[in-house]
């Protein structure tokens, strides 16, 4: 405990047990557990070694698989998702974000991107300026690895003026870029020189019916 940082507190809420049952362990030893494997996993070592039956406390010792190891031996990835929701008007981007891994099956996702799931997030859109193309709280599937506009009229989430929306981007020939709304009640907007920056492009649109 002491090697890995970890209190007697700390030991007894990981394990689900009162701080001095773990005293008690500490102290008095060959009183034995219900909970010594537990604890042995928490420790990173073997029931044998914490009982006094070996010198070696990695004998016999098989750490426990990660979540990624399980999702890969699932064939599944994670993805994060961010909680800032992105304007299809527009929502400004100086407000905390935090993220949630979410996991899905790789055959499902290779369906909509190639991609690196490294390179993938998932956010909330709202708003409806880009419907019916994108409805408001569809959850987008955004591809940041993608910042270069080499395909026209795709739909991009861009940060402009402070602010991140999802538009459908132009390029113009006196080098600006349209940044078009699929509602055509909602007006659109032209950017120029490095008024606007692409976050990444949305390669799928996930939707509730």
């Amino acid at each position: 405990m002491a090697e890995k940082g970890i209190s007697q507190s700390e030991m007894s809420r990981r394990v689900g047990i009162t701080q001095s049952t773990i005293w008690k362990l500490l102290n008095e030893p060959k009183q034995g557990s219900k909970h010594i494997h537990v604890i042995a996993r928490e420790l990173g070592t073997t029931p044998a070694y914490l009982m006094g039956e070996t010198d070696d406390p990695q004998e016999g010792f098989v750490p426990a698989p990660s979540i990624n190891d399980v999702a890969r031996e699932l064939g599944i990835v994670g993805l994060r998702e961010i909680d800032l929701s992105l304007g299809m008007g527009a929502t400004y981007l100086d407000v905390p974000v935090t993220e949630t891994m979410r996991y899905f099956d790789e055959g499902w996702l290779r369906t909509y991107t190639r991609s690196k799931p490294e390179d993938l997030i998932f956010a909330q859109g709202i708003g409806d300026s880009m419907e019916p193309t994108i409805r408001d709280s569809d959850l987008l599937l955004i591809d940041v690895s993608q910042r270069t506009l080499n395909i026209s009229e795709k739909i991009w989430v861009v940060a402009y003026a402070h602010c991140a929306s999802v538009k459908r981007l132009s390029p113009r020939a006196d080098g600006g870029i349209d940044m078009l709304c699929d509602n055509q009640l909602v007006p659109n907007r032209t950017a120029y020189d490095g008024e606007m920056h692409i976050i990444g492009r949305v390669v799928a649109v996930v939707r509730k019916i």
